[in-house]
């Protein structure tokens, strides 16, 4: 493994200077490639005033400029041939076309006024970049601006709010899982920045491990994408952008501060981003966050709920007539305080090391400290990778390669609190190797290898899965064509995926048995995209998605925690797949637009866990080590269904539009196709939700603001009675309504933004409340209050300044 680290190291560092030397070399024995230019004026098409500072953006060759006083633009240097351009000036309608570069390409772009977006390129789940109105799959591209305009405590907890279908399953306030459309941990996938994000997933309590104020823009795809992404994209696929390359010719930096009163949480970011003339761009960013117990009405102050985080990343590249190569950085540091749910029986408050010795309720200096108690998590994720794309002939090769590690910590003895009860250390390789041909008669295809090589170490006393190391390898085919106003694509792809788990033995019994199982699999999709008119578009796909097992779910023999429960896996279960049918409308007229997405999904093999009975009868109960006698689970698999849908309505009102009414629903059901227990429907599914936003956008106020937002938000939540209740797994869960308010504005001088401002104040009427999907709902009961879990966070203020700086060269 070593060895294999050492090259990928080696082969990332040596990118950028081997890619650039063997196309910028005359001597080269590579046909050299034609450089192409485009530039033109960006104007308003009503009035035909140019426009200053609107934004150029080439997403296949992450190549960006700004147009200057005049509305001039001009990018040089670039590969020849078709690109997706997007054109973008804020309260104007983006302007998304293929346009053919060639060595002197003159292409103007006229703006239209808009109260509303309505066209986005996404990058996820594609060969090239896209239209999102051509893409068959919904998808869901939240921006920078977005994430500003939105309290949160994680990245998962922001996009639950801004993207209908999405949820998180959460353990406390620093830990979120991405759910969507009501399948979570190794159904969704989480990409960073075009690398697969590998960090323990199968875990309740086990995050994503990403800076928050690094990311610059967030795509979602929701549906099966196993066709580019293999194994685990069952659900969809979360991708997470942070280096973003700013406009050539440009020097920008970002300060951000943040601060949120409930659990005195304060933030801040830093970055440095530059792209010179000659092709050499960079960005660096440094976060800071740490967080006090957050508190509701009904808990006070949930003791040892804190985190804090110290996270630092950037990339450094070149972008040339060839193309890009750019080393991209990241590193995530976090101390994560796990709540525990034992109270005091005579007051109902928290209790400090509770079942031993020194047992006592937690003090005000312990409620107040930032300091995190035991049990704790440390989690530490580096990763390095290089991402390039390279003109080869008439088409183009994009070329990933990704180290990443994975440190997980637990620590639950107060009396050793710096030794690890538990440390898994987890080390992946990723590889990427893509191919997109030069369009022919408008068909735009592309053939592909990815996957990873994966290794997992035990490194503490606790073993809950064995030591293993994993290989996947997929193949992939894929192809576009648009017909007029009809866009078709699909495509087929081939996986297999070797594990190797080791033999282990605890005090000369035998814990672990060692095995060696491969899986195989083929997936694909076929869908189309008609635009009907120029304000509606018909989407439907038919996709095929896999998982294999997962190693905690093929051979785990341990007490899970938090869940009071041991598990045994099961080395003989087979892999999940599932056939799903996506349907869906989307109707954008200059004062209405609304989006109706619908889905079916079928899982075969859908993995669970269920309740063993013991051999002469009851339930099967097991020595947790500790001499506590639990109850034992073991997974199987069954036939599932889901389906749903998520709706969105957005009215702008003429000649008030600068008034928005948005609301959105989103439903998902899922079921067994037998009952256990007398329950048959799936566990951890998220409510029906009813989101609603009365929001005004004004342009400027005076000379010394502008872009002035203010909004009253309703968050409905309804009763959760469709639960699996079999073996005590989930209980019924009460609605509840949320009421927020939110506003910002920027701070200008001369014309430009000195420094943003965003206040929020989330649960205005300070409602108790308890999500569906939040394990604490299932602590112990507070036996003074009768109450059963820990309760959501309260009312809540945030504060978010940001100052921006830019500068030419």
């Amino acid at each position: 493994m070593k060895k294999l680290i050492g090259l990928t190291v080696f082969c990332a560092l040596a990118s950028l200077s081997a890619w650039a030397q063997s196309f910028t070399n005359h001597n080269s024995v590579i046909t050299p490639v034609a450089k192409g230019s485009l530039h033109g004026i960006i104007s308003d098409a009503k009035t035909g005033n140019t426009l200053a500072g609107a934004y150029i953006f080439i997403h296949d060759i992450k190549i960006s400029i700004a147009s200057d006083g005049n509305g001039n633009y001009a990018i040089n240097n670039i590969p020849t041939g078709k690109y997706l351009v997007e054109v973008s000036y804020v309260g104007y309608a983006t302007i998304i076309e293929t346009v053919e570069v060639t060595e002197n390409s003159i292409k103007n772009f006229s703006l239209k006024e808009s109260a509303v977006e309505q066209e986005a390129v996404t990058v996820t789940g594609v060969a090239s970049a896209t239209k999102t109105k051509q893409s068959p799959q919904p998808v869901s591209v939240v921006k920078k601006f977005d994430l500003l305009q939105t309290s949160s405590s994680n990245i998962i907890d922001a996009l639950s709010k801004l993207v209908p279908g999405v949820n998180g399953l959460s353990t406390g306030q620093a830990i979120s899982k991405p759910v969507i459309r009501g399948l979570g941990y190794n159904r969704v996938v989480t990409v960073h920045d075009g690398i697969r994000q590998e960090g323990q997933q199968w875990g309740d309590e086990h995050g994503i491990e990403i800076d928050e104020y690094s990311v610059q823009r967030v795509e979602v795809l929701k549906g099966p994408a196993s066709l580019m992404y293999g194994s685990d994209a069952m659900a969809g696929v979360v991708h997470l952008i942070t280096n973003v390359p700013v406009e050539k010719g440009s020097i920008k930096a970002n300060i951000l501060g943040t601060y949120t009163n409930n659990n005195n949480m304060y933030g801040t970011n830093a970055n440095v981003a530059a792209h010179f003339k000659k092709g050499t761009n960079f960005n660096v960013y440094g976060s800071y966050k740490s967080a006090a117990d957050y508190q509701n009405k009904y808990d006070g102050k949930v003791f040892n709920s804190r985190f804090n985080e110290r996270n630092f990343g950037g990339y450094v590249g070149i972008n040339k007539s060839w193309g890009y190569s750019h080393l991209l950085v990241s590193n995530f540091n976090q101390k994560i305080g796990m709540v525990e749910d034992e109270r005091d029986a005579a007051t109902g408050k928290f209790l400090v090391n509770a079942g031993t010795p020194d047992e006592h309720i937690a003090t005000n200096d312990e409620l107040n400290n930032r300091d995190v108690f035991t049990p704790y998590q440390h989690v530490q994720h580096f990763k390095i990778a290089t991402d390039n794309n390279i003109a080869l002939g008439k088409g183009r090769l994009a070329v990933n390669l990704g180290y990443q590690r994975n440190q997980r910590r637990e620590f639950g003895n107060y009396t050793a609190p710096t030794t690890p009860e538990l440390f898994f250390n987890l080390q992946t390789i990723n590889y990427s190797v893509q191919y997109l041909f030069a369009e022919k008669n408008a068909w735009h295809t592309a053939v592909g290898v990815n996957g990873m090589y994966q290794q997992n170490e035990n490194k503490a006393a606790e073993v809950l899965i064995p030591e293993y190391h994993q290989f996947d390898l997929g193949a992939y085919i894929t192809t576009k064509k648009t017909f007029a106003k009809l866009t078709v694509s699909g495509g087929l792809r081939g996986d297999t995926r070797q594990v190797t788990g080791k033999a282990y033995s605890d005090n000369s019994s035998l814990k672990f048995a060692a095995f060696d199982r491969t899986f195989g699999n083929i997936s694909g999709s076929i869908g189309a995209s008609y635009n009907a008119s120029e304000a509606v578009t018909v989407k439907l796909n038919i996709a095929r998605g896999y998982r294999s097992p997962s190693v905690s779910e093929l051979a785990s023999n341990g007490t899970h925690e938090g869940t009071n429960r041991y598990e045994y896996g099961d080395n003989n279960l087979k892999t999940e797949t599932s056939f799903q049918i996506d349907g869906g409308i989307d109707v954008n007229t200059p004062h209405v637009s609304f989006g109706l997405s619908t889905f079916y999904n079928n899982i075969s093999n859908y993995i669970f866990y269920s309740k063993l009975e013991g051999v002469s009868g009851g339930d099967s109960l097991v020595d947790d080590g500790a001499g506590n006698m639990i109850e034992a689970f073991k997974f199987k698999q069954s036939q599932a269904s889901l389906y749903g849908f998520e709706a969105k309505l957005d009215i702008h009102p003429h000649p008030l539009d600068w008034l928005h009414f948005e609301t959105s629903f989103s439903f998902v059901a899922g079921q067994f196709n037998q009952s256990y227990q007398g329950s048959n429907k799936l566990p951890f599914v998220p409510s029906p939700r009813l989101q609603s936003e009365l929001r005004g956008d004004f342009k400027a106020i005076g000379k010394a603001l502008k872009h002035f937002y203010v909004k009253l938000e309703m968050d409905n939540v309804a009763t959760q009675n469709r639960v699996f209740t079999a073996y005590n797994t989930e209980t019924p869960t009460d609605g509840y309504t949320l009421f927020n308010i939110g506003a910002g504005t920027e701070f200008t001088s001369k014309g430009k933004t000195v420094f943003s401002v965003n206040l929020s104040v989330n649960n205005i009427t300070d409602v108790a409340y308890q999500n569906h999907l939040s394990r604490l709902k299932y602590a112990s009961e507070n036996l003074v209050t009768g109450r059963t879990g820990v309760f959501n966070m309260g009312r809540n203020f945030s504060v978010k300044v940001n100052v921006p700086l830019s500068f030419k060269m």
